[in-house]
C-alpha cells in the first residue's frame, strides 16, 4: 500500500502534533506556562514536515502555506495529547462532592445502584 503525498503530509502534520502535545503536558506539569511550548513548536512545524516528506501536495505552492494548512490538524492532536500527557503526569484524581452523584456510584460500586 503506497500513501499519496496528501496522506503523508497529513500524518506528518499528526505526529508533530502529538510530538507537540506531549512535551506541552509534560512542560505544564512542571512549569506554570509550559504548555506555551508546544505552541511556540507549532511554527516549526513546516520544517518538520519537509523533513519527513520531500514534496508538498500539489494545493500548497510553497513552504509559508503550510502553517495555514496544518493549523487545525495539528491543534487538534496537540490540545488532546497536551491534556493525556498533563493528566496523566499530575495523576489526576477526581473529587466527589456528593455520593449521591453517578460517577461517585460508580467509581466505588463499580455498577449504578438501581
Amino acid at each position: 500500500m503506497k500513501l499519496t503525498i496528501e496522506h503523508k503530509f497529513s500524518l506528518s502534520v499528526y505526529l508533530w502534533g502529538l510530538i507537540t502535545g506531549l512535551i506541552s503536558g509534560i512542560a505544564a506539569a512542571k512549569v506554570q506556562y509550559g504548555w506555551l511550548l508546544g505552541i511556540a513548536l507549532y511554527f516549526v512545524i513546516d520544517k518538520f514536515v519537509l523533513a519527513l516528506i520531500k514534496e508538498l501536495p500539489p494545493e500548497i505552492e510553497d513552504e509559508r502555506m503550510i502553517l495555514k494548512k496544518a493549523f487545525w490538524s495539528w491543534f487538534l492532536f496537540w490540545l488532546y495529547f497536551t491534556m493525556l500527557s498533563y493528566t496523566l503526569v499530575i495523576n489526576f484524581q477526581p473529587q466527589f462532592y456528593s455520593n449521591q452523584s453517578l460517577l461517585y456510584q460508580l467509581t466505588q460500586n463499580g455498577a449504578v445502584a438501581g
